[in-house]
């Protein structure tokens, strides 16, 4: 994820991207199954001119604020604008204007199918969420540039944009979206990306990204491919790097959703498939905080470990703060333990009761919660 590759990389993606929107490239895609249901919604040439390797608007729920990185002519937009329903609300966004036109050019005919409007597509990269390029092409044109000191007042402009006016504000996305987009950032940008994702994410909001991954570092010498980058090869982090990179952004519950036995391609030895990561923003630290609630793991495993290293002896019950309730009960962690919820203080012996995965509230009554 260190390694710095030719700047040139960025706009080979954006070239071919415009090429595909005008005209079906199949190299670019993996084979697909989504549901039948939400295509007929849309119109043929977004689904015939966009691109991935998976479906994560399958893990989405109703009600939900999403946004889609990458999102192309905008078909998983699409998707999942059904799924989370008019209650909920959809956000794309893609670098390229070709794709950008496709998707907002079908947006209505979408929302007159399905009965009603909650997509919008806005131009940004998605290691940087806090600009939005259309603000900057429109600062451009109020305050062009023609010299280093016209340079130097854009940049500050920039910044303010950037804290003023973000793109997607801090803490406002339900669910995180993104369809075999990832490994096209730039390798010096992936890290960077994946703190926009946590910072971006509600507490208690995930990420759910389908990807390419290899199972070994790819080379150099491919790595400068741009037809292998730009063809979402040769940009591919590994299977561990691609699970380490979230754990590194903050991330809890991560695991595989969905990972494919068959290889897309392979490549100099070097293997290529398609996965879909799932990904959980935890609540702040609770080191400090007064034990609340007590956890039991309930198994299947002798013992696990989890992202703090607190290690769950199966059986065992060890008291935990509101915070770790709230981290536990968010991630895919919830159905493997039973919560059992402290009585009040002033009680003459301590009263459990035992509170669902799903619950708001993990005690028995509103003194510790």
């Amino acid at each position: 994820m260190s390694k710095i590759i030719d700047p040139s990389q960025e706009g080979a993606v954006r070239v071919r991207y415009a090429k595909a929107a005008q005209s079906r490239e199949q190299a670019l895609c993996c084979p697909v199954d989504y549901d039948p249901r939400y295509l007929e919604a849309i119109p043929a040439e977004v689904i015939e001119r966009d691109y991935g390797c998976g479906d994560p608007s399958r893990y989405l729920k109703p009600g939900e604020t999403v946004l889609d990185l990458g999102s192309g002519t905008g078909k998983i937009c699409f998707i999942a604008s059904q799924v989370v329903g008019a209650e909920g609300r959809v956000i794309g966004v893609d670098m390229t204007d070709d794709m950008l036109d496709v998707a907002r050019e079908a947006a209505p005919e979408v929302a007159e199918n399905i009965g009603f409007a909650n997509v919008s597509f806005r131009k940004g990269r998605i290691q940087d969420l806090k600009l939005d390029l259309d603000d900057l092409e429109k600062l451009l044109s109020e305050h062009p540039v023609g010299d280093a000191n016209g340079f130097l007042e854009l940049e500050e402009r920039v910044e303010r944009l950037r804290s003023e006016q973000p793109m997607i504000e801090d803490n406002s996305i339900d669910a995180i979206v993104s369809n075999c987009v990832l490994n096209l950032v730039d390798a010096d940008k992936k890290r960077l990306m994946f703190s926009e994702l946590f910072r971006v994410l509600k507490v208690g909001g995930r990420a759910v990204i389908s990807d390419i991954v290899s199972d070994q570092s790819v080379t150099e010498e491919m790595m400068q491919d741009t037809e292998l980058w730009s063809g979402c090869l040769s940009g591919a982090m590994t299977e561990s790097d691609f699970l380490e990179a979230f754990e590194e952004a903050g991330f809890y519950g991560i695991r595989f959703r969905k990972f494919d036995v068959e290889p897309w391609r392979v490549i100099d030895g070097v293997v290529f498939r398609s996965v879909t990561v799932e990904a959980f923003k935890g609540v702040s630290d609770d080191s400090e905080e007064a034990a609340v609630c007590e956890a039991i793991y309930q198994g299947p495993f002798k013992a696990i470990q989890d992202e703090d290293g607190q290690i769950w002896e199966r059986g065992d019950r060890s008291k935990i703060g509101k915070a770790a309730f709230e981290r536990l009960k968010a991630s895919p962690y919830g159905d493997s333990f039973t919560f059992l919820g402290i009585g009040g203080s002033d009680s003459p012996q301590i009263q459990y009761q035992a509170v669902s995965a799903n619950s708001s509230t993990c005690c028995s009554d509103d003194s510790c919660c």
